[in-house]
C-alpha cells in the first residue's frame, strides 16, 4: 500500500519511532538547552499535538512561507511522514546534545538551500533560508506551543512565558536567524506577531493544505474521532486575526471543553506510550529534569 493510497499509515508509530531515535542514549552534553530549561518543560508537553497543528495553521498563512510548502514539500502523498520528519527535529534539537543539534539543523539548512522560487499569488520571490521566513516559522511554532499549554496543558507562568521565548531563540539561530532577530520576549513575540500581520492571507494552496491536514483521510473511526478532536482544538485556539483569515467563528474555551480536549490527548499519550521505546526514552528525560531540579534546590 502506497502512502497516497493510506496517507495516515502509521500516524502513531511513525511519531512514537521518530521520537525513540531522537533522545539520546547517552548524550554529550545537555544540549542547547538543558534539563532544568523551561524549552525541556514545555516541548514535551502533554498538549504538544494541539501545538503542532496549531503552529502549522498558523505559519500556512503567510504567503510566502506556504509557496513554498506548496511547491517543494511531499505533503500531500506523505502528510505522516512529514509530521513525523518535523517532530524528530524538534525533539532532536530540544533534547539532543549539542552535536546532534548541529547536525540536525545543518539538514535542514541544506534542504532550505534548495527551496526557493515565486509565489503564484503575491508574485513575489521566496526563498526558505530567508531570515523573515525563517522568524516566521519560528514564531508561529513558539506561540502555539504557549497557547496550547495554556488552553490544554500545564498553564505558562508570565516568566516561563519570557524564558520560553528567550531559549527558543537558539532554535532560531540554529536555522540561520541571525543573532538578535527573533523576538526574544513574550511582549516582542506579540509585537512580532501584530507586525506581520497585512502580509498574511489564506491563499489557495493554504486553504486546500490546511483543510486536509484537519481531515486526513485513512483513519480508523477511533483514530479519525482523535485526530479531529485535537485538530479542532488547534483551530479553536488560534487568535482571532487568524480565525478570521480562516473564515472560523471563535469557539468558547469552556473548561468543560478544555477538559474533553486533555481526555483525548491522554487517550493519544496513551496509545505513543504503548510503542516500543517512547516509554524508556521519557524516563530517561525525566531522570535528568529531576537530577537539574535536585541541583538548583541544593
Amino acid at each position: 500500500m502506497t502512502a497516497d493510497v493510506f496517507p495516515t499509515a502509521g500516524l502513531v508509530e511513525r511519531a512514537a519511532a521518530a521520537f525513540t531515535a531522537s533522545v539520546p542514549g547517552s548524550p554529550a552534553d545537555d544540549g542547547f538547552f538543558g534539563p532544568g530549561s523551561v524549552t525541556w518543560r514545555l516541548n514535551g508537553d502533554l498538549s504538544a499535538p494541539v501545538a503542532g497543528l496549531r503552529s502549522l495553521l498558523v505559519q500556512a498563512l503567510h504567503p510566502l512561507a506556504m509557496a513554498g510548502v506548496d511547491q517543494h514539500s511531499d505533503w500531500r502523498a506523505d502528510p505522516v511522514g512529514r509530521l513525523s520528519s518535523t517532530a524528530a527535529y524538534l525533539v532532536t534539537i530540544t533534547y539532543g546534545d549539542k552535536a546532534s543539534a548541529r547536525r540536525a539543523a545543518d539538514r535542514v539548512r541544506k534542504i532550505h538551500e534548495r527551496v526557493r522560487g515565486t509565489d503564484a499569488v503575491t508574485g513575489r520571490p521566496y526563498a526558505a533560508g530567508d531570515p523573515d521566513l525563517l522568524i516566521w516559522v519560528h514564531a508561529g511554532l513558539v506561540d502555539s506551543v504557549l497557547a496550547a499549554a495554556d488552553l490544554f496543558g500545564n498553564p505558562v507562568s508570565a516568566p516561563d512565558r519570557d524564558a520560553y521565548v528567550a531559549e527558543m531563540t537558539v532554535a532560531a539561530e540554529l536555522v540561520g536567524v541571525p543573532a538578535g532577530r527573533a523576538p526574544s520576549s513574550a511582549a516582542e513575540l506579540d509585537a512580532y506577531l501584530a507586525a506581520v500581520q497585512p502580509e498574511l492571507t489564506l491563499s489557495p494552496a493554504a486553504a486546500e493544505s490546511t483543510s486536509y491536514l484537519l481531515d486526513l483521510p485513512g483513519f480508523d473511526e477511533d483514530m479519525a474521532d482523535i485526530w479531529r478532536q485535537v485538530g479542532g482544538a488547534a483551530a479553536a485556539s488560534l487568535p482571532a486575526w487568524a480565525l478570521d483569515l480562516y473564515g472560523r467563528k471563535p469557539v468558547t474555551l469552556t473548561p468543560q471543553y478544555r477538559e474533553e480536549v486533555r481526555q483525548v490527548l491522554g487517550v493519544l499519550d496513551v496509545l505513543y506510550m504503548g510503542e516500543p521505546g517512547v516509554l524508556e526514552a521519557r524516563q530517561r528525560l525525566e531522570l535528568r529534569m529531576r537530577d537539574a531540579q535536585r541541583a538548583d534546590e541544593a
